[in-house]
């Protein structure tokens, strides 16, 4: 009989650490955290995975941030940001550097890159990585942003760059390093 009772009583101890001690309170939790994960994945923070090298040094290749989908609910990208953009529908985000506003004209000369004909100063750029494309001037149309990755030591044609719709931003990526890399990527 002292069997069944410890054996009964390891059973609650069980339930109650799984499940809880009302089932129906924990179902209607579980509910609710489900609802709220999927509203702040839907409307506030996506998670983005940066795949290949082409904003390095200061994403690394495989790493993971999450991308602030409030940010220009009430203003517009500024230049400098680090913008997550659809490519191909939600699915295939992009991440790229805002550079070029609406209006603006950008030119790369040497691998220095000027705005409306000034130098623009770019801190986040590993000094002494050499860089040297020369894009001819463009006026960026309305609407839209001149993005580009971080890393100019990459031939120019391999970047994924240009003009990008404002409709196609779908936010700020939030963490400025990467929250977290992959084993493969470390070695």
């Amino acid at each position: 009989m002292a069997k069944d009772t410890n054996g009964s009583t390891l059973l609650r101890w069980l339930q109650i650490i799984t499940i809880g001690r009302n089932p129906a309170f924990t179902l209607v939790r579980i509910l609710f955290l489900v609802a709220g994960v999927w509203l702040v994945y839907k409307f506030v923070a996506v998670p983005i995975k940066v795949q290949g090298p082409s904003m390095l040094p200061t994403y690394a290749d495989n790493g993971v941030n999450f991308v602030n989908r409030l940010a220009y609910r009430w203003h517009d990208p500024r230049r400098y940001d680090v913008v997550a953009i659809a490519h191909s529908g939600e699915h295939r985000l992009l991440m790229k550097r805002v550079l070029a506003l609406p209006g603006e004209t950008i030119e790369f000369r040497n691998g220095k890159v000027f705005i409306n004909d000034e130098l623009l100063p770019e801190p986040y750029l590993t000094p002494g990585f050499p860089t040297s494309w020369t894009i001819a001037p463009q006026t960026v149309a309305p609407g839209h942003y001149y993005v580009v990755g971080d890393n100019r030591t990459m031939p120019e044609e391999l970047h994924v760059k240009g003009q990008a719709q404002r409709r196609r931003i779908i936010g700020k990526v939030l963490l400025w390093k990467n929250l977290f890399v992959s084993s493969r990527s470390r070695s």
